[in-house]
Order: C-alpha cells, then structure tokens, then sequence
C-alpha cells in the first residue's frame, strides 16, 4: 500500500522551497523528475518492503547476503540515475538542487524505509569525499558513490565508546608511503556489507600514533572493502570483516553490521581532510546525514498515515445517521487521522525548508548557511519525534489489528523508534541548539528568524508561542549551561512547533489563493488550520519547562531513582 506523495512534494517544493529561485532548470524538470522517482518507487522498492521487514539480510563469514529481489532493484536504481541528482556534475552526477533531490530520497524511503538507508549514506559519503578528499581520491570514488554503483558508510561508534566520540580507540598506523593499516572494531553500521555493489567504501575515524586523547586526536580515513587496483577497479580484500548484524526491533530491510578492521593486520586507508581533521570531517558528513534523518520522520510519517487512511475508510464498525459506518465518520478517528496528515505535512516543510536553505548557501547566502546550522537540529529532531507520533497513532486507528502484524501499521512504529537515536540522539540535538546554534552571531540568527516568522504570522495562538520562544530564548542565552541543557529539549520542540507553525501557515496562505486539485487544496488548507488552531497551543504548555532550572533535576541522587 503505497502512493507516491507527488502532489504535496510538488507543493512544498514550489511554496515552502521556492525551488524556482534557487534553480530555474530544476523548477522545469521538477514534474518529471518526481512522476518518474514515484513510478519507480512503486514498481520496484515497494513491493520488497514487507520482504526486508519479515525475511532480512542474512549474515555468515562469507559477508551479507540481501533478502530476494533486492540486489535487482538496487541495480535498476543505479540504471536508473536515480542516485545522480543531486550528486557533483564534475563527478557524473546531475548536480542538480539537494532540495530536489531529497524528494527522490523521500520516495524511495516512503516506499521501502529501510532499503532507502543505503543511498542515503552513501550521499554522506559524497559529502565528505567532495569537502576533504583529495583530487585523485574524488577522481577514484566520487564518479562510483555518484551512480550508486558503490556505496558508502559511516564508522564513527564503537563497543566502548556510544555517543562519547572522543573515546574512540581505533588504530591508524602510517605504513610509508602515504597510506595506513587500519586496526578496530566498529558497531552500528548501517548496511556496513551487502551484496549490491561492487564496493563499499567506509569512512572511518581513528587516532594515528601519538594523536591527543578525545576528539581532537581524531583524523578520518577512506577504507574501502576491496582495494582498487591500478585501473581504479576493486582489486585485493582490504581486510574489513562483517563480524556479525544486530537483531534490531525494527528496520529489518537494513543490515546494520559489527565490521573489524585489520584482523590480519592488511586494512589500509587513506586520510581525508588531513591528520587530527576528522571531526571536521566527518561532520560535513553527519550533518547531511541528520538532514537526512529527520526525512526518514517524514518517510514513516507519509506510510503510515497512508496506510491508516485506507484502512479507516474500510473498517465498517458502530453506526452513524442511523446506519452502519465506516470509522473514518467517527470524530475522534477524524481527529487521529487529521493530526496525522497535519503532522505529516510540518515534518515535511520543516525538513524541505532546511534542505532549500542548504541549497542557498551552497550558491553563497552566508544567511542561509547560519540559517540552515540553526534548522539541523530541529528537522532531526523533531522531524523524527513526529514520524514516532503518527506512526504510533497509525498503529492506534487501526485499534486491535494495528497490533497484528500481518497489517504492516506495527512496521511503521517499529521501523521510526531508531530515528530519534541515530546520528546524534535528539536529546544529543537538543543540546547542539541550546550549547551551539543559540549563540549563533549571539542569539542574532535565532532572533531573525523569529522577527521574519513574527512579521509573517496572522494567528494569534502562533504569535504567541513565537514571542515565547523569543522570550526562552533570551532567557537561556544568559542561563548557567546546566539549566541551558535541562531546558534544551522542550524549548528545541517549542521552536520546532513555531517554525512547523509559519510553514504551515504559509502553505494555507498559498493553496487558498492556487488553482489546481480542489480536493488537495481543502486538505491542505484543513491541515494548515488545524495545525495552527491545535497543535500550536499545546507548544505553549512547555514554556515552564523551558524555563525551569536544572536544579530540580538533581534533587535525587543517582541511587534514589531505584527506589
């Protein structure tokens, strides 16, 4: 059960994005770039989804091996283009707007979330390759990781280390002539061995001799799984080992592996972005990667509530006027069903809005750059929070059959629970927006954009909450950091809701006065009200958590919490 959301990208695109000012050719091929990314989502990555969830990859010493047909429709991606975009144009890619291209992204994670992981790495990988490598390691990898033909990964977490990066213990070792023997074990790496490519090419953070403790001492080396030989080809086993995948609860589609390098003491890699440069380094990477992420929100967002709807509108029970009705006339089922498509639909502007900003700073809007700094943490975060509450209620219309697995709504829920946790947990985003981005230009990028929401916004409930944040946010710039950081996740979602809030606003504004699908525009203008009429308002009750102390946090001791 699967339908393209053709009609709200094309909308967020031209509305929210305003993909035409950035990008007059890519305006012009948007049509049919979305109408072909969505025939080809359905006809080849939809029909695998329930597949990954019930019968994943498979692990043994030889490597990992993908359930049936998906090896087909990964190579029928590569045929296809897809994966060339919004890649470098120098380096066989199309070089097209990102925020065009992560509505190829958005549909083939909405027709197969955890198969959409392995594209969605590998455009991190371009990122960090095209940012910090060298000219002759973007002449070997760009033009492959640009078609999809290889693919990439992120090695960051270790077994000891979780969230603490700077505890990464990873070996690099200089072996002469430029080049190092990798030796360490890394966890969580999403689709880290597959048999859909000829390559894969990892990215991998490690400390050379004598490197400082924490993540200063951190450098960044290009590991592939087959060395290339002299035609730029794989060659020679490099001696990265699939140690085992995790059983995960959800997300089943993707193989997220325990990888060893150096077991043999013949891993070699290369730097990227110099020694002691990792973290810079692979930052360009994760946040692209986080951008990412809080499109998946959006991915299991637009799933579920499709799959609720229908459902909804099948299911004959209790009686309405007098005779029997499907539980779509019931109101409190109007009301899951709505807050889902309103939730759905912010996520989306959220995360578009913060892609077309990337996209105006790479032509040079220095604005657009703090601006987009500023939006990170909130489209992962709350991007993802939103795919966990629709994906929870799409379990919920569904009531006891949602339970059932046999109806796909349990897939969704269990499928989004990662998101909030990957790449920076969002309490971990949280923290960035209140430790980094607050004190961006000293408060001075926060504060416009709230003045250009404020100078916008016509609803008196959305008002509101914008002067609230602006009252938390001067509140915290001259707080202690401890209380700064109990604060940081209500007043991250505060700010999310605000910015959800103008988006939607405006996408009311705009389908009021469009022509075009009447039924799509009602629903827009439907969703727009009742996001600003009900869902804005309840934002306001976390101003008094946002402007609490951390005291109140510590008046236990650790050991309290287990009476």
């Amino acid at each position: 059960m699967f339908t393209p959301a053709t009609a709200e990208q094309r909308f967020v695109l031209e509305s929210i994005v305003r993909l035409a000012e950035i990008s007059p050719e890519a305006a012009e091929m948007t049509d049919a770039v979305l109408d072909g990314a969505g025939q080809f989502a359905a006809g080849e990555w939809a029909p695998l989804d329930r597949l990954g969830d019930t019968d994943g990859p498979k692990w043994s010493e030889q490597g990992v091996t993908m359930p049936a047909g998906f090896a087909e429709a990964y190579k029928a991606y590569v045929e296809g283009g897809w994966g060339t975009i919004g890649s470098p144009a120098e380096f066989g890619g199309q070089g097209l707007p990102v925020s065009l291209s992560i509505a190829v992204l958005e549909t083939l994670g909405t027709a197969n979330m955890g198969f959409a992981l392995a594209p969605i790495l590998t455009v991190g990988a371009i990122e960090a390759l095209a940012h910090h490598g060298t000219p002759e390691q973007q002449a070997l990898y760009l033009p492959k990781l640009a078609t999809g033909e290889w693919t990439g990964t992120m090695n960051l977490t270790e077994p000891q280390a979780g969230s603490d990066v700077g505890a990464l213990k990873s070996k690099a070792e200089p072996v002469g002539d430029g080049t190092y023997r990798i030796k360490g074990t890394k966890i969580f790496i999403s689709f880290g061995d597959h048999d859909m490519a000829d390559n894969i090419v990892h990215l991998v953070l490690a400390r050379t001799p004598d490197a400082p403790a924490g993540t200063k001492g951190l450098s960044l080396f290009l590991v592939p799984k087959y060395r290339l030989d002299a035609e730029g080809n794989p060659g020679a086993f490099n001696d990265v080992r699939v140690v085992s995948i995790e059983h995960k609860m959800g997300l089943h589609a993707s193989p997220t592996c325990v990888l060893s390098f150096g077991d043999h003491d013949d891993c070699i890699g290369e730097l990227i972005g110099g020694e002691m440069g990792g973290i810079r380094a692979m930052f360009t990477m994760m946040n692209n990667a986080r951008l990412n992420v809080g499109l998946q929100g959006v991915q299991v967002a637009e799933r579920a509530t499709q799959r609720a709807v229908a459902y909804a509108r099948e299911r004959v029970q209790g009686v309405r006027a007098g005779a029997p009705a499907a539980i779509v006339e019931h109101p409190d089922v109007r009301r899951m069903l709505l807050r889902m498509k309103a939730q759905t639909q912010a996520a989306r502007a959220l995360v578009y809005y913060a892609f077309g900003q990337l996209d105006r700073a790479r032509a040079g809007d220095t604005a657009a750059q703090a601006r987009v700094e500023l939006l990170t943490p909130l489209a992962k975060a709350h991007g993802t929070d939103l795919g966990n509450e629709v994906a929870s209620l799409g379990v919920q219309v569904h009531g006891g059959m949602g339970y059932i697995e046999e109806t796909g709504a349990a897939q969704h829920f269990r499928d989004a629970r990662i998101t909030p946790i990957y790449e920076g947990t969002n309490g971990i985003q949280a923290m960035d927006l209140v430790g980094r981005k607050l004190g961006m230009d000293n408060g001075g990028t926060l504060f416009g954009l709230l003045a250009e929401m404020r100078g916008d916004a016509e609803h008196g409930e959305l008002i509101r909450l914008i002067d609230a944040c602006d009252e938390v946010g001067r509140h915290l710039l001259s707080s202690e950091a401890d209380d700064r950081l109990a604060a940081s996740y209500p007043f991250l979602t505060m700010l999310s809701v605000a910015v959800c809030g103008w988006l939607m606003e405006e996408s009311g504004r705009v389908a009021a006065r469009s022509e075009g699908d009447p039924a799509f525009r009602k629903m827009k203008a439907a969703a727009a009200r009742f996001y600003v009429e009900q869902i804005v308002p309840e934002a306001m009750g976390l101003k008094a958590a946002a402007m609490a102390k951390a005291e109140m946090l510590y008046a236990l001791d650790a050991e309290a919490f287990a009476a």
